[in-house]
């Protein structure tokens, strides 16, 4: 079982691990704070992705097809495609939270992303159980707070923002970053391919199916390759 006295010294260890994520994430969450406050949606609505959705890729979708007057169930649907990775990152993760108390499964896996996701596997190979929980919540802790202090930031800026700054160029380098860092795995490397081929085939499609078609795309083809191996 997890106790309630976690070592402080390894909960400040996983949040300096998470400090470099940081550097890329927080300028993320402000572009989707900003890019909530202008779109055509109510600011507290555009919020709310941070700490409903939790997952940059799919609040950026979510608040562009709402913005866009997407059909509901559009919405709802290319979210959760785009967040699918979630239940691969749960399976590697179920085997270190197994005999944990249900409420502590709960919270951590509302905090688990990708670099949450990283900085806890980190603590996992290197300490004891007990120890590497509370590594990982230090971490995941703090990029919480910081992403939705950076929506907030942002949303608050909202359209007094320079337009001359184009602050959206970020999402781009950013998602270009983490697909870069990617190529390297085979599976990966042709999830990506796929993904961004339907996406170019399907610049055209109707009620912004394209996403969800080219996130349905590269997990396909992703789980085809793992499987081939």
């Amino acid at each position: 079982m997890t106790s309630l006295r976690t070592d402080r010294r390894d909960v400040a260890a996983g949040a300096r691990a998470m400090v470099p994520w940081l550097a890329g994430l927080v300028p993320f969450g402000l572009v989707i704070g900003v890019s909530a406050a202008q779109a055509d949606i109510p600011a507290l609505a555009g919020w709310l992705t941070g700490p409903l959705i939790y997952a940059g890729s799919s609040q950026v979708a979510t608040i562009g097809m709402l913005d866009a007057r997407a059909a509901p169930m559009v919405v709802v649907a290319s979210a959760l495609i785009i967040n699918i990775r979630l239940v691969f990152y749960s399976a590697t993760m179920a085997r270190h939270w197994r005999d944990t108390p249900w409420w502590w499964r709960l919270a951590a896996a509302y905090l688990m992303v990708d670099p949450s996701v990283a900085v806890g596997l980190d603590g996992y190979r290197r300490l004891s159980p007990r120890r590497a929980h509370a590594h990982y919540l230090g971490g995941a802790v703090l990029l919480w707070v910081s992403w939705l202090a950076a929506i907030g930031a942002g949303a608050m800026v909202g359209a007094r923002w320079p337009t001359w700054l184009h602050l959206e160029f970020v999402i781009p380098l950013y998602l270009v970053g983490q697909t870069i860092s990617k190529l390297a795995h085979p599976a990966q490397r042709q999830a990506i391919l796929a993904a961004a081929t339907v996406a170019l085939l399907a610049l055209s499609a109707p009620l912004q199916l394209g996403v969800a078609m080219a996130i349905a795309a590269g997990v396909a083809a992703g789980l085809a390759a793992e499987v081939r191996r």
